[in-house]
């Protein structure tokens, strides 16, 4: 949902447990829901919940008809979620509750205890911001237990200001989590002039204004950001003697009247000034290079060994960014100025805010790169671990919507292979408190749905906590996801897969097979590739190379309903091997995350090849096709044609059960909006990065075509940040880098438009910070190139024309624009 929509919590509840009547809901602020009470006090108050003294539970509202609030006054009424596809049912927008249950022992109370819950319900997907106040306000009921304290919780979460907090579009939440930078986006948020009138930042802006920074400044290369010489949302000065110290005005406008040559943007490092003519330049490329400590002087400002003049990053400043690109000008809050450390945004990757409540002034860091299926603050390393420990056990029938590798699928495989083909699952935590069980429920979702990146439709059927109250509801949704602590829900029978959290079980349902018979009639499989056979689907008729390919490790032939073979070199092994050993290595959950997406994302370009094959066109991306007749290809890429087999056979019983599933057909309805609504158009561009990425030796004119496509088809904002989010910087992927190399192909064409995209690029923030990673080579061709191109066009347009004043000198066109970047 919008952050500025609707209040940020919509209800207060508070349970209390009685020993005669059992869970009670007390109060309903500020008006009933309109739902079953009972429901909801035993969801506030889980089973075995006297056994901890503290536990967060989650729930969600409006999944069912037996869960959907219906508010008595109207003052709250449902509205159509719009993060639903439009199939022609009416839903109302989801609603997340964030419980807090606690247990205080009281000699004087029977049973020796007083068990309390208090509950907000919320739109905003991101509800772990919640827990300080909701702590503090259930101490506050304990000490004095009226509705006056729901009040003042209400309207203290909803007095929370973010009217200053960016919102995003999808890729620019993209490219904001796969960036470790903490300075990402930074134009997006307010400029720090609006700070002049707050008293207590006044002394701190004055430091700011007037900070002072030699060349021996202690700035690192990683920690620079944008108040050094690369912000771009500053016009001072351009030119700087040597011996000057460098300040920054944050608030000072000019305009730019210099010349082309004398502005600079930063790309991390020393500097390098390219087109100053004081400055003695390489006779071979041009440019003056500031190489590091070795060339550049300590604050006397003398010439660097090799006689070229050497300038600290805050020495100079970027170009102005006009208005057009979405920038403003004024210094932007970072963490690369030691004086921004206290009082202002430390990493934009969260918008700083605060909710006041009975004097405590508690600081907020809201999320700005959520999307609507990543609920709380959930852990996909936890989930890993716990399966992936050599104590866990996996029972039951095999089935091919689940075991793509046979009886080697790691039990991570299997789960993601249940929510993806629609399993009913259970998380089961026995003696477990309650809301650790929803974390894992939770991470499951982010798991199915890479991370909300790729599909939706899990949270929906989503019970985070499931207790026996409402059972009979939430145990009827189709492929629901429930995390329970009672073991009689294994008893049941009501499931497709459990996995048990105190123990390590994953058990498969015995009767999975009559819940999902797994022999199909597809339609007529058309041969792939003529030399390796074709794609057999679940239930065709096997041949006899497949039958011997699929024959057990102990070389008896398998039956036909479990006609899949166990691989330990199998493509999800060693994914999730990999993934392991990062974790061992102490990478960090973005890591983890940025992975599951890229894999998701496969998976589904994997399965619109699948429905060519199968049925002869796809409804979820582009169809496949090869570069021929100066035409661009499309679909997914495979390294060789012998890959393109492996990996469509090893993928063919799970895409089937997926083509089954809701979520399927709401990743059909997302590619035509995706179609309608992307900047970039008329041609699948994740195809031309994939084939740049691994293709080895693509045709000239192929390279050709992409890059000069891809050029003239980046010129607006919108359409860089589209690019970008296509090209993760590292350690995720390797960013410009499949650009980059096109700068040192053997034909000019390619280089010439490689720099088109280049310089369009450093015209935005985001676009400099990407092209800061670009390794030593590439940036140095970059800069050599651009150089050379710039020479041309000064040479081309001083014989055309008569030289014009220096002060009215001003840039034609972006390719003008003169380079001043960092090499490390």
């Amino acid at each position: 949902m919008s952050l500025s929509k609707g209040p940020h919590c919509s209800f207060v509840l508070l349970a209390e447990f009685d020993i005669d009547s059992g869970a009670q809901l007390t109060y309903q602020f500020p008006q009933p829901l309109g739902t079953d009470e009972g429901l909801l006090a035993n969801l506030m108050l889980p089973d075995g919940a006297e056994r901890h003294l503290e536990d967060w539970t989650i729930f969600f509202l409006n999944q069912t008809p037996f869960n959907t609030i219906s508010p008595v006054l109207a003052l709250e009424t449902p509205e159509p979620s719009h993060d639903q596809p439009n199939d022609g049912e009416n839903r109302p927008e989801l609603i997340y509750v964030l419980n807090l249950v606690r247990t205080k022992h009281d000699k004087a109370a029977r049973r020796g205890a007083v068990v309390k819950a208090m509950a907000i319900c919320t739109r905003h997907p991101f509800i772990q911001i919640f827990k300080p106040v909701l702590l503090l306000a259930l101490d506050d009921y304990f000490a004095n237990p009226s509705q006056d304290c729901l009040a003042r919780l209400f309207d203290a979460i909803n007095s929370m200001d973010i009217a200053g907090a960016p919102e995003l579009t999808r890729c620019e939440k993209l490219i904001m989590r796969a960036s470790d930078r903490k300075d990402i986006f930074a134009e997006k948020f307010a400029p720090l002039k609006i700070l002049d009138n707050s008293p207590n930042l006044s002394g701190l802006h004055n430091k700011l204004r007037h900070k002072t920074t030699s060349s021996a400044g202690s700035h690192s290369s990683e920690d620079g950001v944008l108040i050094r010489s690369r912000n771009p949302y500053n016009d001072g000065a351009r030119e700087r003697s040597t011996t000057e110290s460098s300040t920054t005005s944050s608030n000072q406008q000019q305009p730019n009247n210099t010349s082309p040559s004398d502005s600079s943007f930063s790309l991390g490092g020393s500097a390098v000034w390219v087109g100053d003519d004081s400055v003695i330049l390489d006779s071979q490329v041009g440019v003056a290079i500031g190489g590091g400590p070795g060339s550049v002087t300590s604050g006397n400002g003398t010439l660097g060994s090799r006689g070229r003049r050497s300038t600290d990053a805050s020495s100079s400043s970027s170009h102005g960014f006009g208005k057009e690109h979405g920038a403003y000008s004024g210094a932007i809050p970072t963490t690369s100025d030691p004086h921004l450390r206290s009082g202002l945004s430390k990493d934009t990757h969260f918008f700083q805010t605060t909710i006041a409540y009975k004097g405590h002034q508690l600081p907020i860091k809201l999320p700005l790169a959520t999307f609507p299926e990543e609920v709380g603050d959930y852990s996909l390393i936890q989930l890993i671990q716990t399966f992936s420990t050599p104590l866990v056990t996996i029972s039951g029938p095999l089935h091919p919507h689940l075991h793509t590798n046979g009886s080697l699928t790691h039990p991570i495989i299997i789960l993601f292979n249940a929510l993806v083909t629609g399993k009913r699952i259970i998380f089961l935590g026995h003696n477990i408190p309650a809301g650790q069980v929803a974390n894992y429920v939770l991470s499951a979702c982010a798991l199915g749905s890479g991370c909300g990146v790729v599909l939706r439709g899990f949270i929906e059927r989503a019970f985070p906590y499931a207790g026996l109250a409402g059972g009979e509801d939430w145990v009827t949704t189709p492929a629901y996801i429930a995390g329970v602590t009672n073991p009689i829900f294994e008893t049941s029978g009501s499931w497709d897969l459990l996995m048990d959290i105190g123990t390590g079980r994953v058990v498969v349902s015995k009767d999975i097979h009559v819940s999902f018979p797994p022999t199909i009639t597809p339609p007529a499989i058309v041969p792939l590739v003529s030399r390796t056979g074709t794609i057999r689907a679940e239930g065709s008729a096997a041949t006899e190379e497949e039958i011997a390919r699929i024959a057990t490790r102990d070389g008896k032939e398998s039956s036909q309903k479990s006609d899949f073979a166990a691989k330990p070199d199998s493509l999800d092994n060693l994914f999730i091997e990999d993934l392991i050993s990062a974790i061992t290595s102490r990478f960090g959950e973005t890591l983890v995350r940025m992975r599951f997406a890229e894999y998701v994302a496969r998976f589904v370009r994997l399965a619109s090849r699948y429905e060519e094959v199968a049925a002869g066109s796809t409804k979820l991306g582009f169809p496949s096709a090869p570069f021929v007749d100066g035409s661009l290809g499309s679909g997914v890429v495979f390294p060789d044609e012998a890959a393109a087999f492996k990996e469509l056979v090893s993928n063919a019983s799970r895409i089937e059960g997926w083509r089954r599933s809701k979520s399927y057909q709401y990743s059909t309805i997302d590619f035509q909006k995706y179609q309608a609504t992307n900047a970039i158009r008329g041609f699948d561009l994740l195809h031309q990065l994939s084939r740049l990425r691994l293709v080895k030796n693509p045709p000239d004119a192929e390279v050709e075509l992409i890059i000069r496509t891809i050029a003239d088809n980046v010129q607006s904002y919108e359409q860089i940040v589209e690019l970008l989010a296509y090209m993760p910087p590292p350690p995720h992927a390797g960013g410009l880098q499949p650009l980059g190399f096109c700068l040192f192909h053997q034909q000019e064409s390619v280089r010439e438009a490689t720099l088109d995209i280049f310089n369009e690029l450093r015209t935005h923030p985001v676009g400099v910070i990407f092209l800061q990673e670009l390794n030593h080579f590439q940036r140095y061709a970059y800069v050599r190139q651009a150089h050379a191109r710039e020479s041309r066009l000064k040479e081309g347009s001083s014989q055309l024309m008569p030289p014009m004043p220096f002060a009215s000198r001003t840039p034609s066109n972006r390719s003008e624009v003169s380079l001043g970047v960092f090499v490390r």
